[in-house]
């Protein structure tokens, strides 16, 4: 989000954007090939590749602590050194604290850096101190604090309120704070959303400057304010409905959510637990004891190192074995294929799939139950058609009672070298739940530009009856969401237009100005959305009308409640808010114009 402090300054490192408000030996076993005798007739037959062991050590950028661990925050202070500003750099960090108590710790978390405890709930685990994020290396503007996360975990923080002022890709799942929670930097400087799951504040939630926020299935003691967008589904102790003054979006219960997968120790064992599927969910799923689910050892996943091949991947996949991808960039020169129903490929640390030669970096068959969570996906130098895809092209089975879950999967391209994709994330798999994804054509660092890092469409949905509970997608060349199936819905949507444009020209849809930031396909005559918003900030050529932020047919079951256009500064406006629906923006003040209920 654009910063319009006239104070503020950009430490050189960072790129364009300017804001509002390890790799260890690879693991895999050996490929023995057969040998040919000279004479004969033909070559001998190709061995069997040797089987894959499940489990394993988690690698050097999984640093578990016990409570008797010597030098703890020694420790977590020289991972924060290194990450605090390493925005597009190569490191990735788990940092996993065992069951038990932990006093006088303030664990500051930079860039890639993961903190969960390790106990089935996260009262478990609990640390008499603060998990901390804060936005002093960008003279205290949070909008750039993405790619960190915490989870699990019980707080009590050292002066009563805990600093979360983050941005995009930062969950905050399953934690418990013994107290309040401040969702702004030092200073109260600008901070641009995020999202919450699962967790329990005993205390005040502030966002103060937070523009957009996102929390599912909590219970909070109570929340401050609101500046654009604050949505809330499932929440004991959510604000009442009063949008757009406050700009609450406050729903009951949310319709269908399983929480993500994570690991935690049994014992001396390593296992990871796939929480079970609730429908019409409100509060926490720990609150009552031990959750419910099921559970898997450590022994029934390939834990992958970098440098691991996608061919070992596969090979594990194809064995049954789920995948558990430790800290760490990997690269793929074929996609991960998933086609076994109830795989999990769950990531530690930021995890970085980055696809070669152009590949599709995963592809899931229309196959049941698949859990992935917790990686990044940044595009290769060679465009790929797509990076995510759930389920082939013209999928149908029906997977209501046990659908495919997509959690803190991100996908990036462009910003830590040039990338492209022609569309990010397709998802054809009817019943598909996305839970927290952030999406996104980078608006700053390196491989940036109108043509360098071409991205044309975010997210498509093509099945029916999908369901996304918090979607982050920004800055595509034309539509950053289409949705083309049946019955979808949507929690949540923020989105800004790409601030790159050249000109009114570039961005010309036909007869029409400018690409919808969320567009439902004309055919469909199902669909609805709670709290959507998209923003502008044509920089470039600050004289660019968008017509709208979203389209849709008019139709009394394509429905919409609680939208928002906002114009950051003026650099662009908008002249209706969905179809020709809405005031316009205007000047530079940067105010929303809103509709509450469409059509």
């Amino acid at each position: 989000m654009p910063d319009f402090s006239p104070s503020s300054s950009r430490p050189p490192q960072v790129g364009r954007r300017t804001l509002l408000g390890a790799a260890a030996a690879a693991t895999a076993a050996p490929v023995v090939l057969g040998s040919a005798s000279r004479a004969a007739a033909a070559p001998a037959p190709r061995k069997k590749p040797r089987a894959l062991s499940g489990g394993g050590d988690l690698g050097p950028n999984v640093l578990v602590f016990d409570p008797s661990t010597p030098g703890i925050q020694a420790r977590l202070d020289e991972v924060f050194r290194q990450q605090e500003s390493a925005q597009f750099g190569t490191g990735r960090y788990a940092l996993l604290f065992k069951p038990g108590t932990y006093s006088g710790l303030n664990a500051q978390l930079g860039f890639y850096t993961s903190i969960a405890g390790l106990g089935l709930s996260p009262d478990d685990t609990t640390i008499n101190g603060d998990v901390t994020v804060d936005a002093g290396w960008f003279n205290g503007n949070a909008t750039q604090n993405f790619w960190r996360s915490a989870e699990n975990l019980a707080l009590v923080p050292a002066n009563g309120t805990n600093r979360w002022a983050v941005a995009q890709a930062a969950p905050f799942r399953r934690m418990h704070v013994r107290g309040g929670l401040n969702l702004a930097p030092s200073g109260y400087g600008w901070a641009s959303g995020g999202y919450i799951a699962d967790s329990r504040i005993d205390g005040q939630i502030g966002p103060y400057s937070q523009q957009q926020w996102y929390t599912r299935d909590s219970a909070i003691g109570s929340w401050l304010n609101g500046v654009w967008n604050m949505v809330f589904s499932g929440v004991e102790g959510a604000p009442a409905q009063s949008f757009p003054n406050p700009p609450y979006t406050t729903l009951a219960t949310t319709p269908i959510s399983r929480e993500k997968p994570f690991l935690y120790l049994q014992g001396s064992e390593y296992r990871v637990f796939l929480p079970e599927k609730r429908t019409n969910a409100r509060g926490v799923t720990w609150g009552n004891g031990t959750p419910r689910g099921t559970s898997l050892p450590l022994t029934q996943f390939y834990v992958a190192r970098p440098g691991v091949s996608a061919a070992t991947l596969n090979q594990a996949l194809e064995q049954g074995l789920h995948l558990l991808l430790t800290p760490g960039i990997y690269h793929l020169s074929e996609p991960l294929r998933i086609n076994r129903a109830n795989t999990v490929v769950l990531g530690l640390g930021y995890a970085t799939l980055i696809p070669d030669g152009g590949v599709t970096a995963v592809k899931v068959a229309d196959v049941d139950g698949v859990r992935l969570a917790g990686f990044l996906v940044d595009a290769g130098p060679v465009n790929s058609p797509t990076l995510l895809e759930i389920g082939p092209r013209g999928a149908s089975r029906d997977h209501s009672a046990n659908p495919t879950t997509v959690q803190d999967v991100f996908i990036r391209i462009g910003g830590a070298g040039p990338g492209k994709a022609t569309t990010s994330m397709v998802v054809n798999s009817r019943h598909t739940i996305i839970d927290h994804t952030w999406v996104w054509r980078a608006d700053h660092g390196d491989g940036v530009g109108w043509e360098t890092n071409r991205a044309d469409y975010g997210v498509v949905v093509n099945g029916d009856d999908v369901l996304a509970t918090g979607l982050f997608v920004e800055h595509f060349n034309k539509y950053d969401v289409q949705w083309f199936g049946q019955r979808g819905r949507t929690i949540f949507f923020q989105n800004e237009k790409a601030y790159d444009a050249p000109n009114q020209a570039a961005i010309q849809n036909g007869s029409t100005k400018g690409y919808a930031a969320y567009r439902v396909g004309d055919a469909v005559t199902s669909h609805e959305g709670w709290g959507l918003g998209s923003y502008c900030y044509y920089n470039v050529d600050p004289t660019i009308v968008q017509h709208h932020g979203f389209a849709a047919p008019v139709r009394p079951d394509v429905r919409f409640h609680n939208l928002l256009v906002v114009s950051l500064g003026g650099q662009g406006q908008y002249e209706c808010v969905i179809n020709d629906t809405g005031s316009p923006t205007s000047g530079t003040s940067t105010v929303p114009s809103t509709v509450v209920s469409y059509p």
